[in-house]
């Protein structure tokens, strides 16, 4: 994963989650499904993420952050839900 992901201040008590996607598309496909699939309440940040050396839109993953204050997301659900548009949960 390249550098160009926000930091985000999660404090002590929070953790964010990472979905790696293919496309575009699929980023915000999920991003717009999370509310109702996984009850999360913060808009999810679309960042993306050209692979090294490259920077042809369509060699760029997109990543989906999400926020977890309450640590309340099942991160296997979210691989799993991840990997239905070909992507997955980035191991921190």
């Amino acid at each position: 994963m390249s550098d160009n992901v926000p930091v985000i201040d999660e404090g002590l008590t929070g953790t964010r989650h990472i979905l790696v996607l293919p496309d575009r598309d699929a980023a915000e496909e999920v991003a717009e499904a999370l509310p109702e699939r996984f009850g999360v309440s913060q808009e999810p940040q679309l960042v993306r993420d050209a692979l090294a050396g490259e920077d042809d839109a369509e060699d760029a993953q997109w990543l989906v952050v999400i926020e977890d204050p309450a640590r309340a997301l099942d991160p296997a659900a979210l691989d799993a839900f991840a990997d239905d548009y070909d992507g997955w949960l980035e191991a921190e």
